[in-house]
């Protein structure tokens, strides 16, 4: 059965049948998907929940694996997945939600801000692929922005004014913006800022995409208040309900999006209740500015 994909987001995103996830992927498969992901930019797959050895069968089977090494806050021995794995639930070790006052989970919650997979690396993410394992009863939904075409619609000016700035991109910087600070000399070290450009252009379609993140702090050259405001006007402006697609889901649901075409968050959720989401990410293709440490 060959693979069909229907448009459900107002502007891109798309739903995938003819596929079981179970089985391995032929090459033709892939290239549909691949073909899939450079036109829709989010695809949602529906079916049985995935085994740990089938999500990675399938990731690998799109790229080369991004690890997921010393993004959180979890120390080594906290961890419940490999590092091929993020884990993008709210549990711990023990199998249980963490308590609302932990800073495992405060940080986490910075997920719930826009912001794009691992524009804070040297190296940002080509596509990540979360699965859903169990849910909770109400909210935790995921909202998707697309960014080429949030790109389109600016004005030429703000297009030639925009071309050339590059931002840090640091997840202390998100996190601040919720009101985190507690972190460590160590963890303050790890998460150093990295250079992302602010318009990016896509390898394969060749569109130019805004590249925002609540990751991004300052802009180089411009004064820290001016460029804050200025990347929060572009994300007011991006994430317009003209540019979103909100997935609400289902147990056994996994979902891949580009994050070099999109921006992403998590919506709230009973923190009381189990949600085990586990994401791979497929590594980028190269950083996109040459100079990288801040």
């Amino acid at each position: 059965m060959p693979i069909n994909i229907r448009q459900i987001g107002p502007c891109f995103a798309g739903e995938v049948d003819g596929i079981d996830l179970r089985e391995p992927l032929s090459p033709e498969d892939a290239q549909a998907i691949h073909d899939g992901m450079d036109k829709f930019a989010v695809l949602v797959f529906h079916g049985a929940p995935l085994s740990q050895e089938e999500h990675m069968a399938f990731t690998l089977s799109l790229g080369e694996i991004e690890h997921s090494i010393g993004t959180s806050l979890r120390a080594p021995e906290e961890v419940r997945l490999p590092p091929t794995f993020a884990d993008v639930s709210n549990l711990g070790k023990d199998d249980k939600p963490y308590a609302r006052d932990d800073r495992r989970r405060l940080f986490a919650i910075g997920n719930r801000l826009w912001h794009s997979d691992s524009s804070f690396k040297v190296v940002p993410a080509k596509y990540s692929l979360l699965h859903a394992l169990s849910v909770t009863s109400s909210g935790g939904n995921t909202e998707f922005a697309y960014m080429p075409a949030a790109y389109d619609a600016l004005d030429d000016e703000m297009k030639a004014s925009i071309e050339d700035l590059v931002c840090e991109h640091s997840q202390m910087y998100s996190r601040e913006q919720v009101g985190f600070f507690d972190f460590t000399d160590e963890e303050r070290h790890r998460f150093a800022p990295v250079r992302q450009r602010l318009v990016r252009r896509h390898p394969t379609t060749n569109r130019k995409s805004l590249y925002l993140s609540s990751h991004a702090g300052k802009i180089l050259g411009m004064p820290v208040p001016e460029a804050r405001l200025l990347l929060r006007d572009l994300t007011e402006h991006a994430t317009h309900e003209r540019f979103v697609h909100v997935h609400k889901w289902q147990v056994g649901d996994l979902v891949i999006w580009d994050n070099r075409q999109t921006m992403h968050r998590a919506r709230a959720f009973p923190e009381r209740e189990r949600r085990d989401m586990r994401r791979t990410t497929l590594a980028g293709e190269g950083p996109t500015v040459a100079r990288q440490v801040a």
